[in-house]
Protein backbone atom coordinates (compact mmCIF):
# COMPACT_ATOMS: atom_id res chain seq x y z
CA UNK A 1 0.00 0.00 0.00
CA UNK A 2 1.22 3.65 -1.07
CA UNK A 3 1.41 6.10 1.74
CA UNK A 4 -1.84 8.05 2.59
CA UNK A 5 -1.60 11.55 3.30
CA UNK A 6 -3.53 12.12 6.33
CA UNK A 7 -5.25 15.48 7.55
CA UNK A 8 -3.14 17.19 10.13
CA UNK A 9 -6.16 18.02 11.90
CA UNK A 10 -6.47 14.25 13.24
CA UNK A 11 -3.81 15.42 15.77
CA UNK A 12 -5.86 17.39 17.43
CA UNK A 13 -8.78 15.73 17.38
CA UNK A 14 -10.69 17.19 15.06
CA UNK A 15 -12.49 13.31 13.69
CA UNK A 16 -12.42 12.09 17.02
CA UNK A 17 -15.75 11.98 19.39
CA UNK A 18 -15.68 14.27 22.13
CA UNK A 19 -16.22 11.54 24.77
CA UNK A 20 -12.92 9.81 23.45
CA UNK A 21 -10.67 12.79 23.66
CA UNK A 22 -12.23 13.62 27.51
CA UNK A 23 -11.32 9.90 28.81
CA UNK A 24 -8.02 10.10 27.46
CA UNK A 25 -7.12 13.42 29.32
CA UNK A 26 -8.84 11.87 32.67
CA UNK A 27 -6.96 8.67 32.02
CA UNK A 28 -3.73 10.77 30.90
CA UNK A 29 -4.07 12.71 34.43
CA UNK A 30 -5.08 10.00 37.09
CA UNK A 31 -3.48 6.64 35.87
CA UNK A 32 -0.22 7.87 33.49
CA UNK A 33 1.53 4.50 33.93
CA UNK A 34 -1.64 2.53 33.10
CA UNK A 35 -0.91 0.46 30.20
CA UNK A 36 -4.02 -0.87 28.17
CA UNK A 37 -4.31 -3.40 25.40
CA UNK A 38 -7.28 -3.17 22.79
CA UNK A 39 -8.71 -5.64 20.40
CA UNK A 40 -10.82 -5.13 17.29
CA UNK A 41 -13.38 -7.41 16.30
CA UNK A 42 -16.37 -7.63 13.96
CA UNK A 43 -19.62 -9.93 13.93
CA UNK A 44 -20.04 -11.22 10.52
CA UNK A 45 -18.45 -14.67 8.76
CA UNK A 46 -16.58 -15.13 5.71
CA UNK A 47 -15.36 -10.92 5.42
CA UNK A 48 -12.86 -10.07 3.55
CA UNK A 49 -10.10 -7.76 5.72
CA UNK A 50 -9.13 -4.65 4.35
CA UNK A 51 -8.22 -1.26 6.18
CA UNK A 52 -5.32 -3.19 8.85
CA UNK A 53 -2.47 -1.04 6.87
CA UNK A 54 -3.87 2.46 6.70
CA UNK A 55 -4.68 1.83 10.67
CA UNK A 56 -1.44 1.32 11.14
CA UNK A 57 -0.55 4.03 9.29
CA UNK A 58 -2.57 6.22 11.25
CA UNK A 59 -0.90 5.26 14.56
CA UNK A 60 2.35 5.91 13.53
CA UNK A 61 0.76 9.33 11.87
CA UNK A 62 -1.36 10.32 14.95
CA UNK A 63 0.58 8.89 18.18
CA UNK A 64 3.21 10.70 20.07
CA UNK A 65 4.40 7.34 21.72
CA UNK A 66 4.20 5.20 18.86
CA UNK A 67 7.51 3.83 19.38
CA UNK A 68 6.01 1.90 22.73
CA UNK A 69 3.26 0.90 20.94
CA UNK A 70 3.13 -3.43 20.90
CA UNK A 71 0.29 -4.20 17.46
CA UNK A 72 -0.47 -7.41 16.91
CA UNK A 73 -3.33 -7.83 13.28
CA UNK A 74 -4.37 -10.11 10.69
CA UNK A 75 -3.62 -8.96 6.86
CA UNK A 76 -5.50 -6.99 4.49
CA UNK A 77 -7.16 -9.38 2.27
CA UNK A 78 -7.59 -12.23 5.24
CA UNK A 79 -10.94 -13.82 5.61
CA UNK A 80 -12.15 -13.21 8.66
CA UNK A 81 -15.27 -14.60 11.18
CA UNK A 82 -17.55 -13.06 13.78
CA UNK A 83 -16.04 -11.91 16.90
CA UNK A 84 -12.54 -13.22 15.41
CA UNK A 85 -9.77 -10.19 17.02
CA UNK A 86 -8.44 -8.69 13.54
CA UNK A 87 -5.98 -6.28 15.74
CA UNK A 88 -4.34 -6.26 18.85
CA UNK A 89 -2.68 -2.96 20.58
CA UNK A 90 -1.29 -2.50 23.67
CA UNK A 91 -0.01 1.08 25.29
CA UNK A 92 -0.41 4.00 27.41
CA UNK A 93 -4.24 4.72 26.42
CA UNK A 94 -3.76 8.19 25.78
CA UNK A 95 -1.53 7.49 22.97
CA UNK A 96 -3.86 5.75 20.80
CA UNK A 97 -7.00 5.18 22.11
CA UNK A 98 -8.67 8.21 21.40
CA UNK A 99 -7.97 6.97 17.95
CA UNK A 100 -10.79 3.81 19.24
CA UNK A 101 -13.58 5.70 16.64
CA UNK A 102 -11.21 6.58 13.66
CA UNK A 103 -9.99 2.88 13.91
CA UNK A 104 -13.31 1.28 13.62
CA UNK A 105 -14.43 3.17 10.80
CA UNK A 106 -11.32 2.75 8.57
CA UNK A 107 -12.01 -1.17 9.02
CA UNK A 108 -15.22 -1.21 8.96
CA UNK A 109 -15.51 0.92 5.69
CA UNK A 110 -12.97 -0.77 3.67
CA UNK A 111 -13.64 -4.50 4.82
CA UNK A 112 -16.81 -3.89 3.17
CA UNK A 113 -15.81 -2.68 0.01
CA UNK A 114 -13.37 -5.54 0.33
CA UNK A 115 -15.97 -7.97 0.64
CA UNK A 116 -18.28 -6.43 -1.79
CA UNK A 117 -15.50 -6.47 -4.01
CA UNK A 118 -14.98 -10.04 -3.75
CA UNK A 119 -18.64 -11.17 -4.22
CA UNK A 120 -18.53 -9.33 -6.89
CA UNK A 121 -15.42 -11.53 -8.58
CA UNK A 122 -16.30 -14.29 -7.64
CA UNK A 123 -19.95 -13.69 -9.35
CA UNK A 124 -18.82 -12.62 -12.54
CA UNK A 125 -16.38 -15.67 -12.77
CA UNK A 126 -13.30 -14.71 -14.06
CA UNK A 127 -14.35 -11.94 -16.38
CA UNK A 128 -13.17 -8.14 -15.49
CA UNK A 129 -14.84 -6.14 -13.38
CA UNK A 130 -14.54 -2.11 -13.89
CA UNK A 131 -14.88 -0.29 -10.38
CA UNK A 132 -17.10 2.59 -11.23
CA UNK A 133 -17.40 4.18 -7.60
CA UNK A 134 -16.63 7.70 -8.54
CA UNK A 135 -20.66 7.97 -8.87
CA UNK A 136 -21.42 6.11 -5.85
CA UNK A 137 -19.78 7.46 -3.04
CA UNK A 138 -17.77 10.78 -2.11
CA UNK A 139 -14.49 11.49 -3.96
CA UNK A 140 -12.80 11.95 -0.91
CA UNK A 141 -12.74 7.79 -0.48
CA UNK A 142 -11.80 6.84 -3.80
CA UNK A 143 -8.33 6.36 -2.72
CA UNK A 144 -9.31 4.36 0.27
CA UNK A 145 -12.10 2.55 -1.64
CA UNK A 146 -9.50 1.71 -4.31
CA UNK A 147 -7.33 -0.11 -2.64
CA UNK A 148 -9.84 -2.06 -0.44
CA UNK A 149 -11.54 -3.01 -4.24
CA UNK A 150 -7.90 -4.27 -5.29
CA UNK A 151 -8.13 -5.91 -1.72
CA UNK A 152 -10.88 -7.77 -3.09
CA UNK A 153 -9.65 -8.63 -6.27
CA UNK A 154 -11.04 -5.94 -8.63
CA UNK A 155 -8.21 -4.30 -11.10
CA UNK A 156 -9.85 -2.07 -13.57
CA UNK A 157 -10.61 1.78 -12.36
CA UNK A 158 -11.80 4.72 -14.14
CA UNK A 159 -10.12 7.21 -11.72
CA UNK A 160 -7.21 7.84 -10.69
CA UNK A 161 -7.72 8.50 -7.02
CA UNK A 162 -9.03 5.12 -6.82
CA UNK A 163 -5.20 3.86 -7.89
CA UNK A 164 -3.71 5.92 -5.72
CA UNK A 165 -2.70 3.90 -2.80
CA UNK A 166 -2.36 0.67 -4.86
CA UNK A 167 1.28 -0.79 -5.39
CA UNK A 168 0.52 -3.09 -8.09
CA UNK A 169 2.17 -2.93 -11.57
CA UNK A 170 -0.67 -5.47 -13.21
CA UNK A 171 -3.06 -2.42 -12.20
CA UNK A 172 -3.97 -0.59 -15.68
CA UNK A 173 -3.87 3.09 -16.13
CA UNK A 174 -7.75 3.87 -15.49
CA UNK A 175 -9.81 3.68 -18.47
CA UNK A 176 -13.64 4.07 -19.25
CA UNK A 177 -16.16 4.99 -21.76
CA UNK A 178 -17.61 7.52 -23.00
CA UNK A 179 -20.36 9.37 -20.44
CA UNK A 180 -23.89 10.36 -22.20
CA UNK A 181 -23.11 13.60 -21.84
CA UNK A 182 -20.84 13.47 -25.09
CA UNK A 183 -23.75 11.82 -27.00
CA UNK A 184 -25.78 14.97 -26.06
CA UNK A 185 -23.24 17.16 -27.29
CA UNK A 186 -23.50 15.94 -31.20
CA UNK A 187 -27.23 16.09 -30.55
CA UNK A 188 -28.00 12.48 -29.85
CA UNK A 189 -26.12 10.93 -32.78
CA UNK A 190 -24.12 8.13 -31.02
CA UNK A 191 -22.03 7.66 -34.95
CA UNK A 192 -20.80 11.09 -34.62
CA UNK A 193 -20.07 10.77 -30.88
CA UNK A 194 -17.99 7.80 -31.17
CA UNK A 195 -15.91 9.49 -34.28
CA UNK A 196 -15.06 12.23 -31.51
CA UNK A 197 -14.16 10.33 -29.45
CA UNK A 198 -11.60 8.27 -31.44
CA UNK A 199 -10.81 11.23 -32.99
CA UNK A 200 -9.40 12.78 -29.69
CA UNK A 201 -8.44 9.56 -28.40
CA UNK A 202 -7.13 7.43 -31.22
CA UNK A 203 -4.87 5.33 -28.67
CA UNK A 204 -7.10 4.71 -26.33
CA UNK A 205 -9.66 1.87 -26.80
CA UNK A 206 -12.53 2.68 -28.67
CA UNK A 207 -15.60 2.25 -26.86
CA UNK A 208 -19.31 3.20 -27.74
CA UNK A 209 -21.98 3.76 -25.35
CA UNK A 210 -25.08 2.46 -27.06
CA UNK A 211 -28.52 2.78 -25.05
CA UNK A 212 -28.86 6.53 -25.56
CA UNK A 213 -31.84 6.01 -27.81
CA UNK A 214 -33.22 3.05 -25.79
CA UNK A 215 -31.88 0.82 -29.20
CA UNK A 216 -29.22 -1.04 -28.27
CA UNK A 217 -29.17 -3.68 -30.45
CA UNK A 218 -29.60 -1.65 -33.78
CA UNK A 219 -27.33 1.12 -32.05
CA UNK A 220 -24.48 -1.44 -31.85
CA UNK A 221 -24.82 -3.00 -34.96
CA UNK A 222 -24.42 0.44 -36.37
CA UNK A 223 -21.38 1.43 -34.52
CA UNK A 224 -19.72 -1.66 -35.14
CA UNK A 225 -20.54 -1.63 -39.04
CA UNK A 226 -18.69 1.75 -39.15
CA UNK A 227 -16.04 1.34 -37.15
CA UNK A 228 -15.36 -2.42 -37.73
CA UNK A 229 -11.57 -3.50 -36.59
CA UNK A 230 -11.30 -0.29 -34.25
CA UNK A 231 -14.46 -0.80 -32.06
CA UNK A 232 -13.41 -2.95 -28.99
CA UNK A 233 -16.22 -2.67 -27.35
CA UNK A 234 -19.68 -1.12 -26.55
CA UNK A 235 -21.44 -0.27 -23.07
CA UNK A 236 -25.01 -1.24 -22.38
CA UNK A 237 -26.30 1.05 -18.98
CA UNK A 238 -29.93 0.75 -19.88
CA UNK A 239 -31.81 2.19 -16.86
CA UNK A 240 -33.94 -0.33 -14.63
CA UNK A 241 -37.54 1.63 -15.13
CA UNK A 242 -36.71 1.38 -19.50
CA UNK A 243 -37.82 -1.91 -21.84
CA UNK A 244 -35.46 -1.47 -24.83
CA UNK A 245 -36.65 -0.59 -28.47
CA UNK A 246 -35.93 -3.74 -29.58
CA UNK A 247 -37.02 -5.69 -26.94
CA UNK A 248 -40.48 -3.75 -26.83
CA UNK A 249 -41.22 -4.60 -30.37
CA UNK A 250 -40.37 -8.64 -29.78
CA UNK A 251 -42.14 -9.11 -26.72
CA UNK A 252 -43.63 -12.57 -28.15
CA UNK A 253 -39.96 -13.76 -28.32
CA UNK A 254 -39.84 -14.20 -24.89
CA UNK A 255 -41.03 -16.13 -22.20
CA UNK A 256 -44.31 -14.64 -20.60
CA UNK A 257 -42.39 -13.55 -16.99
CA UNK A 258 -39.42 -12.80 -18.54
CA UNK A 259 -38.17 -9.31 -17.10
CA UNK A 260 -37.34 -7.35 -20.25
CA UNK A 261 -36.51 -3.93 -18.06
CA UNK A 262 -32.89 -2.34 -17.92
CA UNK A 263 -29.65 -4.28 -18.49
CA UNK A 264 -31.05 -7.86 -18.47
CA UNK A 265 -29.86 -11.42 -20.47
CA UNK A 266 -32.09 -11.01 -22.95
CA UNK A 267 -30.90 -7.44 -24.47
CA UNK A 268 -27.38 -8.83 -23.91
CA UNK A 269 -28.40 -12.15 -25.70
CA UNK A 270 -29.79 -9.62 -28.70
CA UNK A 271 -26.98 -7.53 -28.87
CA UNK A 272 -24.59 -10.20 -29.27
CA UNK A 273 -26.49 -12.16 -31.73
CA UNK A 274 -26.86 -9.17 -33.97
CA UNK A 275 -22.93 -8.11 -33.85
CA UNK A 276 -21.88 -11.70 -34.60
CA UNK A 277 -24.59 -12.20 -37.43
CA UNK A 278 -23.29 -8.26 -38.82
CA UNK A 279 -19.50 -9.87 -38.69
CA UNK A 280 -18.55 -7.75 -35.54
CA UNK A 281 -17.74 -11.29 -33.09
CA UNK A 282 -14.57 -9.10 -32.53
CA UNK A 283 -16.36 -6.37 -30.30
CA UNK A 284 -16.74 -7.07 -26.74
CA UNK A 285 -19.95 -6.40 -24.32
CA UNK A 286 -19.40 -4.23 -21.02
CA UNK A 287 -22.70 -4.32 -18.87
CA UNK A 288 -23.32 -1.34 -16.19
CA UNK A 289 -26.19 0.29 -14.18
CA UNK A 290 -27.57 -1.47 -11.08
CA UNK A 291 -25.34 -4.53 -11.55
CA UNK A 292 -25.75 -6.77 -8.10
CA UNK A 293 -23.89 -10.28 -6.99
CA UNK A 294 -27.36 -11.73 -7.47
CA UNK A 295 -27.84 -9.80 -10.78
CA UNK A 296 -24.40 -11.03 -12.12
CA UNK A 297 -24.89 -14.41 -10.90
CA UNK A 298 -28.09 -14.57 -12.71
CA UNK A 299 -26.17 -13.67 -15.95
CA UNK A 300 -23.77 -16.30 -15.20
CA UNK A 301 -25.79 -18.82 -14.83
CA UNK A 302 -27.86 -18.02 -18.09
CA UNK A 303 -24.70 -18.20 -19.88
CA UNK A 304 -25.17 -13.59 -20.82
CA UNK A 305 -22.71 -13.28 -23.13
CA UNK A 306 -21.08 -10.44 -20.84
CA UNK A 307 -17.26 -9.78 -21.50
CA UNK A 308 -16.69 -6.86 -18.51
CA UNK A 309 -18.99 -5.93 -15.71
CA UNK A 310 -19.06 -2.48 -14.53
CA UNK A 311 -19.97 -2.02 -10.86
CA UNK A 312 -20.73 1.08 -8.35
CA UNK A 313 -23.41 1.30 -6.14
CA UNK A 314 -23.51 -2.15 -4.88
CA UNK A 315 -19.33 -2.02 -3.75
CA UNK A 316 -20.40 1.06 -1.66
CA UNK A 317 -22.46 -0.78 0.14
CA UNK A 318 -21.86 -0.28 4.15
CA UNK A 319 -23.22 -2.75 6.19
CA UNK A 320 -20.71 -4.17 8.73
CA UNK A 321 -19.25 -2.55 11.99
CA UNK A 322 -16.45 -2.98 14.10
CA UNK A 323 -15.69 -2.61 17.92
CA UNK A 324 -12.93 -1.75 19.82
CA UNK A 325 -12.39 -3.03 23.48
CA UNK A 326 -10.31 -2.36 25.92
CA UNK A 327 -9.79 -5.89 27.69
CA UNK A 328 -6.70 -6.01 29.78
CA UNK A 329 -5.52 -3.39 32.26
CA UNK A 330 -1.28 -3.69 32.83
CA UNK A 331 -1.91 -7.32 31.29
CA UNK A 332 -4.69 -8.49 33.66
CA UNK A 333 -8.23 -9.24 32.18
CA UNK A 334 -10.39 -5.97 32.70
CA UNK A 335 -13.41 -5.77 29.69
CA UNK A 336 -16.95 -4.60 29.52
CA UNK A 337 -19.22 -7.76 30.73
CA UNK A 338 -19.59 -10.10 27.48
CA UNK A 339 -16.42 -8.86 26.30
CA UNK A 340 -13.23 -10.46 26.99
CA UNK A 341 -9.14 -10.88 25.32
CA UNK A 342 -9.35 -13.88 23.13
CA UNK A 343 -6.33 -15.32 22.12
CA UNK A 344 -5.39 -15.62 18.66
CA UNK A 345 -2.86 -17.63 16.85
CA UNK A 346 -3.45 -16.13 13.61
CA UNK A 347 -2.29 -12.43 14.75
CA UNK A 348 1.18 -11.44 13.76
CA UNK A 349 3.20 -9.45 16.03
CA UNK A 350 4.28 -5.89 13.64
CA UNK A 351 6.07 -4.07 16.13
Amino acid sequence: MNKINFDKKIKDGYYIADYFKKTSLIINNEFPNSIVTMQFFQRKNNITLSGINEVIQLLEFACKDYKNLKIWALKDGDIINANEPVLKIEGNYSSFGWLEGMIDGILARNSCIATNSSKIVKAANGKPVLNMMDRADSYLTLPSDGYSSWVGGIKLFVTEASVELIDDSSVPKPSGTMPHALIQAFDGDILKATEAFYRNFPESNLLSLVDYNNDCVRDSVKVANHFKEKLWAIRIDTSGNLIDKYLEENRNKYPENANLYGVNQYLIKEVRKALDESGNKHVKIIVSSGLTEEKIKEFENNNTPVDIYGVGGYLAKIDNNFTGDAVLINGKEQAKFGRKNIASDRLTQIK
